[in-house]
């Protein structure tokens, strides 16, 4: 074979690698780290929404100081969490970091229900623009943890199904699968809103 054969065969062979799936792994692992840290950028934009809420709520509603104590220490607890670099591969700290971050989402719906109480607090356009906020905030929360979850899915399904199982053993051995999210063993029951 002639030295232009030779290159022409590895050309075509390196292609159909590069058409195979190759790539798919570091591929979708890059994917779900990026939604990872949509998540991680959600649940810091309601951390730093929740100090502005509280103050707000304070001049309204200064006996309700088990309520407001409740979100500041979940919320402490929640933003004291740092995460390890490899949380995606330990089920138990991202466990625990989801569990931090429930605490506090219980917490603020215990806040809302509070607010039904105090009518001038409601109709406050500080304290109205902060519920919009904190609203969308839990909405781009829910979205960003829909597109990690599926993005880990999907790498963890790469890595067990052929060829991926077969590019993980031969090129990828250090590769794992990711921890996601779970559904919170004990559901609190929505707050209840009465008019």
């Amino acid at each position: 074979m002639t030295h232009l054969g030779s290159l022409v065969l590895t050309l075509i062979l390196l292609g159909g690698l590069t058409g195979c799936g190759v790539n798919n792994i570091p591929r979708f692992e890059e994917q779900a780290k990026a939604d990872w840290r949509q998540v991680e950028n959600q649940y810091q934009r309601r951390a730093d929404l929740i100090p502005n809420l509280l103050e707000t709520v304070k001049g309204y509603a200064a006996h309700e100081r088990d309520t407001l104590q409740a979100i500041v220490e979940a919320r402490a607890k929640a933003t004291r969490f740092q995460p390890s670099a490899d949380i995606l591969s330990d089920p138990q700290a991202l466990g625990q970091y989801q569990a931090n971050q429930d605490a506090l989402s219980s917490a603020l719906s215990r806040l809302l229900v509070v607010v039904e109480r105090y009518p001038d607090l409601k109709a406050s356009q500080n304290f109205l623009t902060l519920q919009s906020q904190l609203e969308g905030t839990e909405n781009r929360i829910a979205v960003a943890r829909k597109d990690f979850i599926n993005a880990v899915r999907l790498y963890n399904t790469e890595l067990k199904t052929i060829p991926g199982r077969w590019w993980r053993e031969w090129l990828y051995p250090e590769n794992h699968p990711m921890a996601s999210f779970t559904s919170a063993e004990t559901q609190e029951p929505p707050p209840r809103v009465q008019f």
